[in-house]
């Protein structure tokens, strides 16, 4: 599906707050409100916007986050997979290019939890090594 600029400064407006009524929207667009909701129906049936989601605040959130880079033996990454799906401190997991194989995003409640975490990590058959970043301040979010 090919976007417009419109369609784009509504996916815009939509990231910054996707409860904005539509006639708040369609003001923005400089559009009708039924045109704005045709927009918002046309992208929602195309997949453009694949749903709606609740942004949770710092305080709702485990207090610790981390990336963990990793390396994995040859044809071992299905395994990997499995084990990182059964950890639930593991939030997300991306295939990467370059030295590491796996970008893991990990949370916990504690610098134990956050610790276990990464020993049944680092134990899973087919890790080769892994590197662990601890985040410490968020300075730019844009995908909450």
């Amino acid at each position: 599906m090919q976007l417009d600029d419109t369609d784009k400064h509504l996916l815009a407006l939509l990231r910054e707050n996707a409860r904005r009524p539509v006639a708040d929207l369609a003001r923005r667009l400089g559009l009708a409100r039924t045109t704005t909701q045709a927009r918002i129906d046309r992208l929602e049936n195309s997949g453009a916007i694949a749903g709606y989601t609740l942004k949770a605040s710092a305080a709702t959130r485990p207090a610790l986050r981390a990336t963990i880079l990793v390396s994995v033996e040859p044809r071992s990454t299905p395994a990997v997979l499995d084990r990182l799906r059964a950890l639930p401190g593991v939030e997300a997991v991306h295939t990467t290019s370059g030295r590491w194989d796996l970008l893991v995003q990990a949370t916990a409640d504690s610098t134990s939890a956050l610790d276990a975490t990464l020993d049944r990590i680092g134990e899973a058959r087919g890790v080769r090594s892994s590197e662990s970043l601890i985040h410490l301040a968020t300075k730019i979010d844009r995908i909450g």
